[in-house]
């Protein structure tokens, strides 16, 4: 593929300097025309520019596929489904020649089986999609049985066995944001009951509810060594070292406001409203009108000496954007299910 070469950003006179190695690159756009006597077609992208893309004898082709379904190959009829106008992805590499480039495919990605088709279009493929998801990290964190949340864990290997005994809860609340959302998509019954259990859990082991101030903080982690559990507050991750960050606090409302959506549990509504009840206690700055990002886990002052500048900022907007006094309201026609 020829590529038009930009124009010289070096002083009038000096040569320019043409690119003199290889690079792989991925380009979606549209075909205009396909050459079949020179083996290549022309793509133009969203933004007007076109590139010749050379097929070669080890071009493979492929249509996309959901998840769960088996690999649907393309190659044998990848020419023929070279029409103008038709969506497709190409894989390949850019070769220096004749002070240029050319680009030969080493991959086509079509949307779909026809010219104007695009499979993530169809009424069911995202309802597809989340039920194989979902069945995944079910099958990971519980096998066949019920939800037993004492298993989580964090940590799972390429092989789907699970690493480690840390469970944190960043991570629970966005599977139980996962799960719900996936009942919500597919009624899949087994999604709702590991979202309610994952819940409960969550809010058995993870959170402090400080009745005397009437708020609620949630822990970063807990190390399970049956049959104790070492609770972790402080994070312990990078930046946020020895701090409770503030995004870690919201994260932990996250998964129970999903489930809160399909319940109407009073109980989240509670664990939502003492939550910001923290937020407007301690992360607050009356003196400058924004929230700490992170508070000191002893002091809970966001001023403290002990967390270091680079580390805690004040920010306004959009901080604590993800929760509300008055949360995302029960769909409609919703049974609420304490």
């Amino acid at each position: 593929m020829a590529v038009k070469e930009p124009a010289a950003s070096k002083a009038k006179g000096e040569p320019k300097a043409a690119m003199a190695f290889s690079f792989a690159d991925t380009i979606g756009g549209y075909v205009k025309r396909y050459d079949r006597n020179a083996d290549s077609f022309t793509l133009e992208t969203s933004d007007g520019r076109e590139f010749t893309v050379g097929l070669t004898d080890t071009t493979n082709a492929l249509v996309v596929r959901n998840l769960g379904e088996p690999y649907a190959d393309a190659t044998g009829q990848m020419r023929d489904m070279l029409v103008p106008g038709r969506f497709l992805f190409t894989y390949g590499i850019f070769y220096p020649e004749g002070g240029g480039h050319v680009y030969d495919a080493k991959q086509l990605t079509f949307i779909g089986p026809h010219a104007h088709d695009f499979v993530f279009e169809k009424p069911d493929w995202w309802v597809k999609q989340i039920q194989q998801m979902g069945n995944f990290y079910y099958a990971v964190e519980f096998g066949d049985g019920d939800p037993n949340w004492r298993e989580y864990r964090v940590g799972i290997d390429m092989t789907g066995n699970k690493v480690g005994n840390r469970q944190e809860t960043d991570t629970i609340s966005r599977l139980i944001y996962g799960l719900s959302s996936a009942y919500h998509m597919t009624g899949d019954d087994k999604f709702l009951k590991a979202a309610e259990t994952g819940t409960e859990y969550l809010r058995e082991h993870l959170r402090n509810n400080d009745t005397g101030e009437g708020l609620v903080y949630w822990y970063h982690a807990i190390e399970i060594d049956e049959p104790s559990e070492k609770k972790i507050l402080a994070s312990e991750f990078g930046d946020d070292y020895q701090a409770i960050p503030a995004y870690e606090q919201i994260y932990a409302l996250v998964g129970p406001a999903q489930l809160y959506r399909i319940t109407g549990d009073q109980r989240i509504k509670d664990d939502i409203d003492a939550t910001v009840s923290l937020f407007d206690k301690y992360f607050y700055d009356p003196e400058y009108g924004g929230y700490w990002s992170h508070l000191d886990p002893i002091s809970f002052d966001g001023k403290s000496d002990a967390l270091s500048a680079p580390t805690n900022v004040l920010v306004r907007g959009n901080t604590i954007a993800a929760i509300s006094k008055d949360p995302i309201p029960i769909d409609a026609g919703a049974s609420p299910r304490s």
